[in-house]
């Protein structure tokens, strides 16, 4: 069997990161852009559903290929504990990144009537400013999600970002129930959907550095004002996530893997 080279696990990389924002994104637009709904409407279970799938169907694309990492924490992670190689690292981030930005591109030319006629509101990223917070917290959320603080929304990162490490390690891991490789993406999803659904709020989880900073970028050079206003979007969305990955992987391999019966 012909071995993968770099090329294609990049490509691969590209293309599930793209599937993710495309339709990660694109549920946030469809849901905050739908003239059915006033503000007050906004369907959160609806955006942590399209967020759940939009991950399983981006794991199943890309992980014969590269491994589905889709997500800068994860490859960080598994370089410090699963001996990914760190000459992998840039670029697989890098292509993380493009992915991000061009699933972002897709959904601006989805929804490019929508987004012009609402004033290119921020579909694109969490924080102050995107939908989530102007649709549920209006004037009241003063700058911040929700009117939580920075603290708070970094505490949020940390522990999503955490979980979902633990739920990405245990998908893959033999030693524990025997789970099979395909629904592997599955628990992932789930984990993604339970990380919304419970510790979402304060921060909007991103719990992937080019989830938000690909989409970010894209939107800034598209026309939405005021997404880089300030530090929140380098702290909580991107540096907490890549600090938190490597040390959910730890804390697995600590509680978890240390006391799995070793397979007979």
């Amino acid at each position: 069997m012909k071995e993968k080279g770099l090329v294609s696990q990049l490509i691969g990389e590209v293309l599930g990161t793209f599937v993710l924002i495309l339709l990660g994104d694109g549920v946030v637009a469809n849901v905050g852009l739908a003239p059915r709904l006033a503000g007050t409407a906004y369907d959160w279970n609806t955006i942590t559903l399209g967020w759940a799938f939009a991950v399983i169907v981006a794991v199943y694309i890309s992980a014969g290929v590269s491994g589905a990492h889709i997500n800068p924490a994860v490859t960080l992670a598994l370089a410090v504990r699963r001996d990914f190689p760190w000459a992998k690292v840039v670029p697989y981030i890098l292509a993380q990144m493009v992915g991000a930005f061009l699933g972002a591109l897709g959904v601006y030319l989805v929804y490019r009537d929508g987004l012009v006629s609402a004033g290119l509101p921020n579909v694109w990223a969490t924080g102050p400013g995107s939908v989530f917070e102007a649709a549920f917290w209006g004037a009241a959320s003063s700058g911040r999600v929700g009117g939580y603080s920075l603290t708070t929304a970094i505490i949020a990162e940390f522990f999503g970002t955490v979980v979902l490490m633990w739920g990405v390690l245990a998908s893959g891991d033999s030693k524990n129930t025997g789970l099979l490789n395909n629904l592997g993406p599955f628990l992932v999803g789930g984990t993604v959907l339970a990380v919304g659904l419970s510790l979402g709020g304060p921060s909007g989880y991103s719990i992937n550095p080019a989830r938000d900073l690909g989409p970010r970028i894209f939107g800034a050079l598209a026309g939405t004002q005021n997404l880089f206003s300030g530090l929140y979007w380098l702290v909580p969305p991107v540096l907490v996530p890549a600090i938190a990955g490597p040390i959910g992987a730890i804390l697995y391999d600590l509680f978890v893997s240390a006391n799995l019966p070793e397979k007979r």
